[in-house]
């Protein structure tokens, strides 16, 4: 049970009886990562402070990027470290209960589910798959100031510029067709080698610092057998199609592939 003064903050869902390794070390907050037996299941829990972390406070709180990024390393520095060891079920960042018994609640109403999302991530890794267009692809063309041709066609910097800019769109969107079907290639050969795909939003160029535009933000489900062909594959890929450049992170918990028994 909880201090008072202190919530819970949840990090996953093993089996009951694993996780054992983590119990006592640091998380979020400072606090001792423990763990919480109930309906086989053991909850990977930390007490954190109410002032920090209770429903008002995170609604400011999750505004703060450092105070975001500090948190978030410590949540998945722990359910990387079960992971490593057993499956488990990452659950959402700032999932926080008020105390043990709501999270006691949550896993016998949710054993069912959490049971499945056991199941489907056992010996499976999560791995993200991006690809960006390719720098230098579609980039301006110049076209020199020249005299009106013999079809009459009209001369000057004016006429230059028009002709350039005109160039310049039809390159960048002959680059973006390329791009885009490169990318419906990639999907296509690596949906066999996964398991699942989750297919996310591409993210701004704020948002990743790269000047070039995002076509694919996906995860894959990959059986860890077959991760090293998995990554081959994306190496390959990425050689044969020059109109995309792609990254490839992972091995991760398989964040993007369970539901949230936190609802």
């Amino acid at each position: 049970m909880a201090a008072e003064g202190r919530c819970v903050w949840v990090y996953g869902i093993a089996a009951d009886g694993q996780a054992a390794a983590v119990d006592g070390t640091v998380g979020v907050g400072g606090g001792r990562v423990r763990l919480l037996r109930t309906a086989g299941l053991t909850a990977i829990v930390g007490d954190v402070g109410q002032p920090e972390f209770d429903a008002a406070a995170l609604r400011s709180n999750l505004e703060d990027l450092d105070w975001l990024a500090m948190t978030a390393r410590a949540h998945h520095a722990v359910i990387g470290a079960v992971a490593a060891q057993h499956p488990v079920v990452p659950l959402r960042l700032a999932t926080v209960y008020d105390c043990d018994l709501g999270v006691a609640e949550m896993l016998r109403h949710r054993a069912a589910d959490l049971r499945e999302a056991l199941d489907r991530v056992t010996a499976r890794s999560e791995w993200g798959v991006k690809a960006y267009v390719s720098e230098g692809a579609g980039q301006d063309l110049r076209t020199e100031d020249r005299p009106a041709d013999a079809d009459g066609r009209a001369t000057g910097p004016g006429a230059a510029y028009l002709q350039q800019r005109r160039a310049q769109l039809t390159a960048r969107k002959t680059a973006r067709d390329e791009a885009m079907a490169s990318v419906q290639a990639i999907r296509a050969e690596l949906g066999p080698l996964s398991v699942a795909t989750r297919l996310h939003p591409p993210q701004s160029p704020e948002l990743t610092g790269e000047r070039a535009p995002m076509l694919l933000n996906a995860a894959y489900l990959v059986a860890d057998e077959w991760a090293d062909q998995f990554t081959a594959a994306v190496t390959d890929l990425a050689g044969r199609h020059p109109a995309v450049r792609l990254t490839l992170t992972g091995p991760w918990p398989a964040y993007s592939f369970v539901g949230d028994p936190g609802s």
